[in-house]
């Protein structure tokens, strides 16, 4: 008895706790994910990185500049110039300037691809959201039984010791069997035990979401109790419904458009470019300084200069051909799953249904009738203790479909991209 006490009191201080700590519920967990958790974090920073190095996209090279000497005689004394000679002197130093100007069509499809790019993360985000989601409500669904369970627990360890109690008096007046007190006893230590276990796995629950939001472990707080069974039959599992609302889908059409762009980027690569030369030399002696100004062109048509961006574009199209094919997969593999996933949950609400409806009334009743017959002496403790067998297992039975029910629903939340 004085271990049952001490679990009773260890309970008792942990749901004292509970009742006292900040109450959350779905949503603001979800919320606290959005704003703290790592993964959303790290993302963000990548977008940035990227939008960042997108406002560089339209910046031309670099210009180019030199100085040396031009045409000038290894002998310095040629250098020099002579009086007898007005044009003498041989040699000068030149400074120059290069610049390549870039094609319009070049820096615009350049802007446009590397503007794009920050928009396949930003897909990847919402997707990785959606699986942190997923995990948050899973851990919040089973949290929410535990605590079901933890109530049934506390009723059924009552009952059993009212049993308990009562078969010891009436065996000290004879009038009660061992065998079923020696039962109930051992149901007790049972109860106890699931106590124990009840309150560690929802301790581990809270570990998981405060992990979730980013918070200290040790975080002590409680969750709402009330949840809700979703009606999914509005919806229609079919291509546009998972195209537009499936972010690692749409993740693909951005990967599909990105390559496009990099495709006409890739194009005006074997565009011509243009550039310009300028020299100015210093002549040395008597010579005149002089200046040179030439227009350039890059010819990338040529066979050996043109053959790296052709293999590029041609490697761009097959890429997005197999993103077309993975796209399709996706669509195939969720409807698949979504409508699967649907049917085994309808069907588990009509099991949840009937224990509400049919089988815990009964059982309920056919125990409160064995605890009236029990009282008045007409059955027997054994009898009394089965009942309340029956009952209790078929209340856990009911919560673990119930649980089921609340995981099937996070899953196609999943699967149908639904933050709540």
């Amino acid at each position: 008895m004085r271990k049952s006490k001490t679990i009773l009191i260890v309970a008792f201080l942990f749901f004292t706790l509970c009742s006292k700590a900040q109450r959350l519920n779905m949503d603001s967990i979800l919320s606290a994910i959005d704003r703290k958790n790592p993964s959303v974090k790290m993302f963000d920073a990548d977008i940035a990185s990227m939008n960042a190095a997108a406002k560089g996209a339209r910046s031309w090279m670099p210009p180019e500049v030199g100085a040396g000497f031009w045409m000038t005689p290894y002998n310095p004394m040629m250098w020099k110039a002579d009086a007898s000679n007005y044009y003498s002197g041989m040699g000068s130093f030149m400074l120059s300037a290069q610049q390549m100007f870039p094609n319009k069509k070049q820096l615009d499809a350049n802007s446009a691809y590397m503007k794009a790019m920050s928009s396949v993360e930003e897909q990847n985000k919402n997707t990785t959201l959606n699986d942190l989601y997923a995990q948050a409500k899973k851990n919040y669904f089973e949290w929410l039984v535990l605590k079901k369970k933890s109530l049934i627990i506390e009723q059924d360890s009552l009952l059993l010791t009212y049993m308990i109690s009562d078969a010891e008096v009436r065996f000290r007046n004879n009038m009660e069997k061992l065998s079923a007190y020696y039962k109930a006893k051992a149901a007790l230590g049972n109860l106890e035990s699931m106590k124990l276990m009840t309150l560690n796995e929802i301790r581990q629950k809270q570990i998981a979401l405060n992990t979730l939001m980013n918070r200290n472990v040790n975080t002590s707080f409680d969750i709402d109790s009330t949840y809700l069974l979703k009606d999914y039959s509005t919806y229609h599992f079919d291509s546009t419904l998972f195209s537009s609302n499936r972010t690692d889908i749409i993740a693909i059409d951005k990967n599909i458009a990105i390559n496009q762009l990099k495709l006409q980027l890739e194009k005006t690569n074997l565009k011509p470019q243009f550039g310009a030369r300028y020299d100015n030399m210093f002549a040395f002696g008597a010579q005149p300084n002089q200046f040179s100004l030439m227009g350039m062109v890059k010819i990338p048509i040529a066979p050996w200069s043109s053959s790296m961006s052709k293999a590029n574009i041609e490697s761009l199209k097959l890429k997005n051909d197999a993103l077309l094919g993975e796209k399709q997969m996706m669509i195939n593999e969720s409807s698949g799953m979504a409508n699967t996933m649907l049917s085994m949950i309808e069907t588990k609400k009509k099991q949840i249904l009937l224990y509400e409806t049919n089988i815990i009334p009964a059982l309920k009743n056919n125990y409160k009738t064995m605890q009236i017959g029990y009282e008045q002496n007409t059955e027997e403790l054994f009898m009394l203790y089965d009942a309340w067998e029956s009952l209790n297992m078929t209340q856990l039975d009911y919560l673990d479909q119930l649980q089921q029910l609340l995981i099937m629903q996070a899953e196609l939340d999943k699967i149908l991209q639904l933050r709540k």
